[in-house]
């Protein structure tokens, strides 16, 4: 059957042969069984909804075993058998462009380059969903190929309300996700109506099918990296060879030794996820990989001796980083974390002192102790960055809940008033009076066409423009405006594109509208 029938079947009218669990994918961990065994059969009931009774006798033992398995009832059966990824607009089956744009985008989001899970469809942050199963998606894709410009597509985390009549100036799509209000619900809540199939965190660009790839992070963490070297430097000729230290190369956080390498440092992100490391690094977005602390603690003294400009990936865990280095004497210059804290009992953060494989079977099988070894874990995560900044080393949160989890934890890491962190936030301390405070923010572009070649054209677009608004730009954003036409210039050639051919730039609202 080809791409194009397979949209505009949506659910196939036979049950299509069973897939095999592919163990080449980078997988969600199981998550914990949370449902009592009423709840499990309203699970049952809402994942057998989208399909004919008399299909329901063959399709409950199989989602029953999923549910049982994985937590979830992810509908692997019906995994769509042509490549999922962002293909040229009018390879698209629709009847308006803005459905084909849509179409588009939700391809991109689940392409394997480019999601953390694609099979469990989520691409970033361990729990951003796009739909919550592969009937959701299938049914998505077909409501937008007979989309037209006088309807709107009604979207509930995952789920698709229908088609409703609007007009050609409506949204083509309303999207809400996570209807869970936090005062009055806990991390269990959330699980246990994401596991009932009646609701899903589309994290800000993933259920809202706007993510580009790790490029659409990369440019704030540039810039968050570069104006941090900038604040520790003692003049230009002190940029070099300084030390960052991170921790996540799963999904957003992939960016961070690409970003690296373009604000000139040496990079070390600790990854426990093999799969991930291994990822990042064939796509070019990390230099190399090590496994073993005491040869990483010797590269690392290399590369300051020779000033290199070189991104690591430490497969193991960050805390040992933190705790090394500072037995090693190694001088940490900038120091932050991008692991999924906001997400830490299920796959967000793993504990110190426990393999990969060890945490995944603990956090299904022992949740509670699960939760306790990551407590334990951020305690001495915690204790290891005070050590190092205590020495000197600039430490900014990245707004991963990293603090928060590590106070929750018991951390000694508020400031006297009790209500602040010792430590900045990188909006607070870097971004906030550098970008935002002046009206600059992310700014995304997708060319339609899948061609390399109108990327590059609108690059040369955005290079003008920039150059002809800093003839006149205040003082106060020069240094913006000089980063982002180096940002533009050097687009190409540091290879930024994964999945569709898009761009990110720190724009104002002048350079957007121009």
């Amino acid at each position: 059957m080809s791409f194009q029938d397979e949209i505009l079947q949506g659910i196939p009218k036979e049950i299509p042969p069973k897939k095999d669990y592919d163990k080449s994918i980078n997988h969600a961990p199981k998550r914990k069984q949370i449902l009592s065994s009423d709840e499990k059969k309203l699970a049952l009931k809402n994942a057998l909804r989208y399909f004919p009774k008399e299909q329901h006798k063959e399709l409950i033992e199989e989602f029953a075993t999923e549910l049982e398995e994985y937590g979830r009832i992810y509908m692997y059966r019906y995994r769509p058998e042509n490549e999922i990824y962002a293909r040229p607009l009018y390879d698209y089956p629709a009847k308006c462009n803005q459905a084909k744009a849509i179409m588009l985008m939700i391809q991109n989001n689940l392409h394997h380059d480019v999601a953390q899970h694609p099979h469990e469809l989520i691409t970033y942050g361990g729990n951003g969903s796009v739909f919550q199963n592969w009937i959701q998606y299938r049914l998505t894709m077909k409501y937008l190929s007979e989309m037209t410009q006088e309807q709107t597509l009604v979207m509930n985390s995952g789920h698709p309300q229908g088609l409703f009549p609007s007009h050609k100036n409506a949204p083509r799509v309303v999207v809400s996700n996570g209807m869970v209000i936090p005062n009055y619900s806990s991390q269990d809540h959330w699980e246990k109506f994401n596991a009932l199939g009646v609701t899903q965190y589309g994290q800000m660009t993933a259920g809202s099918y706007m993510y580009i790839g790790p490029q659409g992070i990369v440019h704030g963490t540039t810039i968050t990296v570069l104006n941090a070297i900038r604040k520790i430097a003692k003049n230009r000729d002190d940029y070099k060879g300084k030390l960052f230290v991170t921790a996540g190369l799963g999904g957003m956080s992939g960016a961070q030794p690409k970003a690296g390498n373009i604000a000139g440092v040496i990079s070390v992100t600790a990854e426990v996820n093999p799969k991930a490391a291994k990822t990042r690094h064939g796509q070019g977005w990390v230099d190399e990989i090590i496994s073993d602390i005491g040869l990483l603690c010797e590269r690392v003294k290399l590369a300051k001796s020779k000033q290199e400009v070189v991104s690591i990936a430490y497969l193991g865990n960050i805390v040992d980083v933190w705790e090394k280095f500072s037995e090693e004497n190694i001088y940490i210059d900038l120091g932050s974390d991008q692991t999924s804290l906001h997400n830490p009992w299920a796959g967000g953060y793993y504990p110190v002192g426990l393999t990969f494989e060890e945490s995944n079977e603990m956090m299904s099988k022992n949740p509670e102790l699960f939760k306790k070894k990551v407590k334990e874990s951020l305690l001495r995560h915690a204790e290891a960055i005070k050590v190092n900044t205590e020495k000197g080393t600039y430490f900014f949160d990245y707004g991963n809940a990293f603090l928060l989890e590590a106070s929750r934890a018991g951390a000694e890491i508020m400031a006297p008033n009790q209500e602040d962190f010792i430590y900045p936030s990188y909006v607070q301390d870097i971004l906030g009076p550098l970008c935002f405070d002046f009206g600059f923010g992310p700014f995304r572009w997708v060319c339609a066409s899948g061609k390399d070649s109108d990327l590059e054209k609108t690059d040369a677009i955005a290079c003008s423009v920039l150059e002809e608004m800093m003839l006149h730009s205040p003082e106060e954003i020069n240094q913006q405006m000089a980063d982002n036409i180096q940002w533009i210039k050097g687009a190409r050639e540091n290879k930024l594109v994964v999945g569709s051919k898009a761009r990110i730039l720190y724009a104002d609202a002048e350079g957007r509208m121009r």
